[in-house]
């Protein structure tokens, strides 16, 4: 028997019991092990994504191909399967590597520089062996290829095992390719592919380079040497008349180290890699969706705010009577809050949302009170003139009721997104770094020119 007949049974034997951990009539062993338990949860996180009810429709469209991509990690979970996705620069040999590994030509492999192509995840090859995928992955270094750099990273994200695939030392931006795939937190084994090409000892040398440079980051033992698709030995023949006769034999893939490192980890961990992978991407999603409700509740939010800055600059710059002012602003302001904070699904009551505007207020005034003084100022000049320079002065007291009602707003924005939390710098922290946000837009001008412009269409 040779050995590739022999690597074709051990990846039988391998498939046989990966089967079986998968075969229904193991239910009750199977549901006790630590594998099993974060299965469920893995498949309950994905649920809840795909389920929940809160999520609004704009959003929920924004993220459909991700959705497409938790209904097929349920399936796959659902049936078992274990994807393993070979990455690495282009002619490295993984189309090679995975021929090799299930014993006969399934994947593009050719001398071209980049056979693999798929730019979409659907035409990406995937080879089923009894649950388990091997995914093939275009070059991480294509030349203009950033998409299919993108790509090959996703699907590696995707994958529940990564084989990371060289064809000699490791270089920087190898290295870095390396370190961002593992930091999606998927387990990964270093292949030195093409050891055919050097020596005993070169192939030592390397690999002991290969794994100094990766310490800490992948264990010794899973950086190892391969010839997926090794050069013909070239044999010279005497025949029977004497005459040399010079032929090539094809040689046989020297895989065997890595095969059975796979189907240890296939048969050790295959479960938990399969739930720990799905739980990382619910993870990552429910990140995602988390800000992309978030930038939906704050475009909301905003549009919310200048809505309220409008009614109380016209209300401030309209009414002649000073004191009146301040009840208006108060009135304006707190409900403004309380609508903002049902934006954010985070009700306040009246009295919550006016002690939120007591600590905005009082941080304000510590840092801006040139600001306030001009609004005392401008009500002044209201009540010196007996309301005769109202139409000079309504559009800058106007404006100053806006800016603050913007202010207010925008910090009751950060403070609800963040939770109803001020984060670790404390309200003073919020209000300053939006201040020094306001000092470059031209807010004040932009309010004083609309207040003008609707105390005109009232008077008209």
């Amino acid at each position: 028997m040779n050995s590739g007949k022999i690597s074709v049974n051990i990846l039988k034997r391998a498939l046989s019991k990966w089967s079986a951990w998968r075969s229904p009539k193991k239910t009750e062993t199977v549901e006790a092990d630590g594998g099993s338990r974060h299965l469920d949860l893995a498949r309950e996180s994905l649920s809840e994504l795909i389920s929940d009810a809160r999520l609004p429709a704009g959003v929920r469209e924004s993220l459909a191909a991700d959705y497409a991509q938790v209904r097929a990690m349920l399936d796959k979970l659902e049936h078992g399967h274990l994807h393993i996705a070979v990455v690495g620069r282009v002619s490295t040999g993984k189309s090679s590597l995975l021929n090799a590994l299930i014993g006969e030509k399934r994947f593009a492999a050719s001398p071209l520089h980049g056979e693999t192509r798929e730019s979409a995840m659907a035409a990406w090859h995937e080879v089923e062996a009894g649950g388990v995928y091997l995914i093939d992955t275009p070059g991480l270094d294509e030349a203009g290829g950033e998409d299919r750099e993108r790509i090959a990273r996703e699907v590696a994200e995707r994958a529940d095992l990564v084989i990371f695939v060289l064809d000699s030392d490791i270089t920087d931006s190898e290295l870095t390719a390396l370190r961002t795939l593992l930091a999606t937190g998927r387990p990964v084994i270093v292949a030195l592919n093409k050891r055919d090409l050097y020596t005993s000892d070169e192939i030592e040398e390397l690999l002991k380079s290969i794994r100094t440079k990766t310490n800490g980051l992948v264990p010794a033992r899973q950086v190892l040497a391969v010839a997926a698709e090794p050069r013909p030995q070239q044999v010279l023949e005497i025949d029977a008349a004497g005459k040399e006769k010079s032929s090539s034999r094809p040689q046989a893939a020297q895989i065997e180290e890595l095969r059975l490192r796979l189907w240890e980890i296939v048969e050790a961990e295959g479960k938990t890699l399969v739930a720990l992978n799905a739980s990382l991407f619910a993870a990552s999603l429910s990140d995602q969706v988390g800000q992309r409700i978030l930038g939906a509740r704050r475009e909301i939010g905003d549009r919310l705010v200048r809505t309220y800055c409008i009614a109380k600059g016209v209300a401030v710059a309209f009414n002649p009577v000073p004191v009146a002012d301040l009840f208006a602003a108060a009135f304006i302001d707190v409900g403004m809050v309380m609508h903002l904070s049902r934006v954010y699904d985070l009700p306040l009551s009246r009295k919550e949302a006016g002690s939120l505007i007591s600590v905005i207020a009082a941080e304000a005034a510590a840092l801006m009170g040139t600001v306030w003084a001009l609004h005392l100022l401008s009500s002044a000049l209201k009540v010196g003139t007996l309301g005769l320079s109202t139409i000079l002065t309504a559009g800058a007291q106007g404006a100053i009721a806006w800016y603050s009602t913007y202010l207010v707003g925008r910090v009751a924005g950060e403070y609800l997104g963040k939770g109803k939390s001020w984060g670790d710098g404390g309200p003073k922290q919020v209000v300053t770094e939006i201040l020094d946000s306001l000092k470059n837009e031209s807010v004040l001008d932009d309010a004083r020119s609309e207040i003008r412009a609707r105390l005109g269409m009232i008077k008209n």
